[in-house]
């Protein structure tokens, strides 16, 4: 089991290991390891170019791990290798196999090895000890990102406190059953495997008071060894699915074994007990998936949808603010603020002075949460996939930071309301082109001018936080400049007149 101890790892063990995944990869049918595979190929190729070419120097063994290197002479993890780097461990992370968590380990711990206060490195590094099921550790490395950070994008403080309200649920459904057999305890220094199989044997064989002991021993030994999450997850919800067949619960699955009387509906206290547990067991996964939720209701906020929100900009103008660098060192804030609606996206940066003051309408991928908490009046959140999509609500959403929220037929406009699949529109579409693409669509607006659209010619003018993320990959800004131009009315520097 990972610990909150991060190991070190040196670059050049990292990239051996990175090297030798890629040749497992080769002709994968499995479309997230073909994604890990494209990552790890930009990642070898971009150290490839970035060794310096020295004559007689052969290149890095790449397929055998090298010999242990001096402190002086340890590769140094640069800012060109860096994105690289983590794109191969998220990507290993998504495809949620051993080997591929494993390599994710790896990464982060090579990130941190040399990057010791990488926020990066330890939110990744956090992700994947979660998903190994080493929560402690887990919840150390999400507080040490916290630490670093000054704005939570990613939704981290609602995960942790999710993933600590899981963890104290857990502690009271566990201390409960203890507690309800105190002879269980003779058996949680046992082999598990062995407990469980005798408490199961005894079960079949209709001797549930002496199976007891054995299945909830093995579940104590599961806690007191620091198991992986799932595996006490699924000790539990199999103890419970036993208790309800031994119960005669309806939907259990079996009936109750022969020649015994069941204890179910003539056994209200039996029923509330296992009331009370089911709750806890379902609280406890609710807590850990999604997080805590203290107000249902968002702040009572209003749901837009398709028709609602063209009838709230009908008529009025409309300005789109790129985050790029163009308007951050320019003073066009009183022009902005004239318009009737300011529209803002994911991490924009406010200058009143450059930027204007007023946000009106924020659009933001779900993918980060940066500017949730700021209010405005409507909010458009953006996201592919809807299961996906409605998570990253629940938990990032903040209550009463916005009086208007886009429903699911707002949720993702290229796709979804102009059925532009891939096949005519291949790449994925960024927050901004929705957005205009919307507005064009619903062709309401006397004036509709994109201020600083140079689809980051001039760079990227965000909050500070998001400013070391890399302006994506994903996204084929050519297109949409083309899509833009051929529609524009008039262009100068800092606008593009649509309308």
């Amino acid at each position: 089991m990972a610990t909150a101890r991060v190991d070190a790892v040196d670059l050049e063990t990292c990239l051996s290991a990175c090297a030798a995944h890629s040749t497992k990869l080769v002709a994968s049918l499995d479309r997230r390891r073909n994604a890990l595979a494209e990552a790890l190929r930009n990642f070898l190729a971009t150290h490839a170019a970035t060794v310096p070419a020295t004559s007689g120097t052969s290149p890095l063994p790449l397929l055998r791990r090298p010999a242990k290197a001096s402190a002086s002479s340890a590769m140094l993890l640069g800012d060109a290798l860096m994105d690289p780097l983590l794109a191969v461990g998220n990507k290993a992370l998504e495809c949620g196999y051993e080997d591929e968590t494993k390599l994710a380990l790896m990464v982060a711990d090579t990130v941190l090895t040399q990057r010791k206060r990488s926020r990066a490195g330890w939110r990744l590094r956090a992700r994947v000890l979660e998903a190994m099921g080493a929560e402690s550790a887990a919840v150390a490395a999400f507080e040490r990102y916290l630490e670093l950070t000054e704005e939570d994008g990613f939704g981290v403080a609602s995960k942790l406190a999710g993933l600590r309200e899981g963890a104290r649920l857990q502690a009271e459904l566990v201390q409960r059953l203890a507690v309800g057999c105190p002879e269980a305890r003779e058996f949680a220094d046992g082999s598990a495997t062995d407990s469980w199989a005798q408490g199961l044997e005894l079960h079949a064989r209709g001797a549930w008071d002496e199976a007891r002991p054995l299945l909830i021993g093995t579940l104590l030994g599961q806690i007191a060894a620091d198991a992986p999450v799932r595996e006490i997850q699924q000790t539990v919800a199999h103890y419970l699915g036993l208790l309800r067949e031994e119960a005669g619960v309806v939907g259990s699955g079996s009936a109750p074994m022969a020649g015994r009387a069941p204890a179910g509906p003539g056994d209200p206290s039996a029923l509330a007990e296992l009331t009370a547990l089911t709750t806890l067991y379902a609280e406890q996964r609710r807590a850990r998936m999604r997080g805590p939720v203290d107000d249902p209701t968002f702040g009572g906020v209003q749901w837009l949808t398709l028709g609602e929100f063209r009838n709230r900009i009908a008529g009025k103008s409309i300005c789109l603010i790129a985050n790029s660098q163009r308007v951050g060192d320019s003073s066009l804030g009183k022009e902005i603020d004239d318009y009737d609606l300011v529209v803002r996206f994911n991490s924009y940066r406010i200058d009143p002075v450059a930027t204007g003051r007023r946000t009106d309408i924020h659009v933001s991928i779900h993918k980060h949460g940066f500017n949730w908490d700021q209010h405005v009046d409507t909010r458009l959140i953006f996201g592919g996939i809807s299961g996906d999509w409605k998570h990253s609500l629940r938990n990032r959403l903040v209550p009463g930071a916005q009086t208007y929220l886009g429903d699911e037929s707002l949720r993702w406009p290229v796709r979804g309301i102009g059925r532009l699949g891939r096949d005519v529109w291949p790449s994925i579409p960024t927050s901004g082109f929705n957005m205009l693409w919307l507005l064009d669509f619903l062709d309401v607006s006397p004036r509709l001018d994109l201020i600083g659209f140079d689809f980051y010619e001039s760079g990227a003018y965000r909050l500070p936080a998001a400013m070391r993320m890399p302006i994506t990959s994903v996204h084929e800004y050519t297109s949409e400049k083309a899509w833009v131009m051929e529609r524009a009315q008039s262009v100068t520097d800092t606008r593009i007149r649509l309308r």
